[in-house]
């Protein structure tokens, strides 16, 4: 994604463009439920779902733009130059206003300037396609100069994202105006990319990107949690609605800062994610793109092996296709794939030679089937969660030999530690233990750990156990029926309880498993 391709500020861990368009699909799925309203109680409507659905600092950013738009807009049927191009500015204070630390050469830059230039329009302009046509050569003009503005930028030899992200915002409503249909095949994706590779993941000082809704249920002043999250992190947006808090924050700390706003009230939305492995992920591909880059890939070409995934859940689909997963098979505990079903994505596979990470132990037979139900060489590597195939595609990287690879692989599925949380759903007896219906259980690679009506004992069993082994990474998935009080325990509890680990929580929506967490 073009975007992504520019994204080196804050951090340079190319989801700028991933975030934006995440934010802006909050907005579009809750007009598409709405029934047509005025402009201001549809763009309150649009508003409210970017500051929920926002993700990301580009994505916070953008929601606080829309949300001071709204709100000069709030009471209006419709709007002319004037306060349409005001409303543009109210945005930038919005942002600005939230935004802890705002540096130049950023999306504020280029949203500020553009606002500006759109007042100065409104003042002889009536109509607001010319307001947009001035805001936009203005916002064009600061977006090119940004690469000289900031610092890390110019090293990168790039714009900035979030603000190339606004001028296609602003462009889109220019577009909408005049009635065309945007045609995102043939958008403009720019020649532009930044060399992850030069920036040293081990520069990034603050791991976590964590972000977050808490709602307003204290008289709590909102500036002591901003200088909470000042100490402990930056990038610090804080944005006060009239019912909830949205933060964004980059830090060491996620689960001291989720503890910290609980008392402000229950959370919501929890995201984390590691942006030192996504800086890893970015400069890895960005070096395989390059290496690749003189013999392209045709429609249709075969490539010298490829992945087949089984997995579940929306989160961790998208964890598997950023790893280049070339097929995903839906399937895991309770709902285990057909050996047609794999067979079907090994034959659509783009190579001879496939890998097949069942992630599951009750799916390898079915794998293994497809071994001679084809002409393709297919070789199945034995995983038995999501974690050790997670674990078994990063580990061949820089692997090119198909024998070695399937030693690697296998290799590093062993190593990783996987524990699993879920609700009984029925009595019964397991390795010895009563369980009653409804109470939690704690499975460590498939044994028994805990079981029982306390959710911070079960997790303590996985507490303990980890720390025995001293990992170095923990990855906590989070699952459809997980919560946010659940999920502050058990990202504070092992993050404390393994101090030298790098945690990480990401949204996996797995059925089945509140939390599937893994060490390694």
């Amino acid at each position: 994604m073009e975007l992504n391709d520019l994204n080196v500020f804050p951090v340079p861990d190319g989801d700028t463009g991933t975030n934006m368009s995440l934010t802006m699909n909050a907005a579009e799925k809750a007009l598409m439920s709405m029934t047509p309203g005025t402009l201001g109680r549809t763009s309150g409507v649009a508003a409210n779902a970017l500051l929920r659905g926002a993700r990301g600092n580009s994505g916070v950013i953008l929601s606080l733009l829309f949300r001071g738009l709204s709100r000069r807009l709030k009471d209006v049927d419709s709007a002319n130059a004037k306060q349409f191009s005001s409303a543009l500015a109210a945005g930038v204070d919005s942002a600005y206003n939230a935004v802890m630390k705002p540096a130049e050469g950023t999306i504020l830059t280029v949203s500020r300037i553009a606002s500006k230039a759109a007042v100065s329009a409104a003042e002889t302009e009536v109509d607001i396609e010319s307001v947009l046509e001035v805001a936009l050569e203005a916002g064009n003009k600061a977006l090119a100069n940004t690469i000289t503005q900031n610092p890390v930028l110019k090293k990168a030899g790039v714009i900035d994202a979030g603000g190339k992200g606004y001028m296609h915002m602003l462009d889109s409503m220019l577009m909408a105006l005049r009635g065309e249909m945007i045609d995102k095949a043939s958008s403009d994706t720019g020649s532009d990319k930044a060399d992850f590779a030069q920036f040293a993941t081990g520069d990034i000082k603050y791991a976590y990107c964590t972000e977050f809704i808490t709602e307003r249920k204290t008289k709590k002043d909102v500036n002591r949690l901003r200088d909470f999250l000042g100490k402990r992190g930056d990038s610090v947006v804080v944005v006060d609605d009239d019912e909830i808090i949205k933060i964004h924050v980059h830090t060491n700390e996620p689960g001291v800062i989720l503890t910290e706003a609980l008392t402000f009230g229950p959370l919501h939305t929890i995201k984390i994610e590691n942006m030192r492995e996504q800086h890893s992920q970015q400069a890895m591909s960005a070096n395989i793109a390059s290496a690749s880059e003189a013999l392209p890939l045709e429609h249709g070409e075969m490539k010298p092996y490829a992945i087949v995934v089984v997995c579940a859940g929306s989160g961790i689909e998208e964890v598997y296709r950023n790893l280049s997963a070339d097929r995903l098979v839906t399937g895991g505990q309770t709902m285990n794939p057909s050996t047609a079903d794999i067979l079907d994505e090994i034959n659509t596979a783009p190579s001879d030679i496939v890998f097949v990470l069942p992630n599951n132990k009750n799916i390898i037979l079915a794998a293994q089937q497809c071994i001679k139900l084809t002409s393709k060489r297919v070789i199945v590597v034995p995983t038995k969660s999501i974690p050790q195939g997670i674990s078994a595609m990063l580990a061949i990287d820089g692997v090119d030999d198909i024998e070695s690879m399937q030693e690697v692989m296998t290799n590093a599925a062993q190593r990783v530690q996987t524990a699993l949380i879920t609700l009984a759903a029925r009595d019964s007896t397991y390795d010895g233990m009563n369980i009653k219906e409804g109470e939690y259980i704690a499975l460590i690679d498939d044994s028994l750990a805990a079981s029982g009506s306390s959710f911070a004992k079960v997790v303590n069993s996985i507490t303990a156990a980890f720390r025995k082994s001293s990992p170095e990474f923990i990855t906590i998935f989070t699952g459809e029926d997980a919560n946010e009080k659940e999920t502050a325990v058990v990202t504070r509890r092992l993050s404390s309880n393994s101090p030298n680990a790098e945690t990480s929580v990401i949204h996996g929506a797995q059925p089945v498993y509140r939390y599937i967490i893994s060490a390694e």
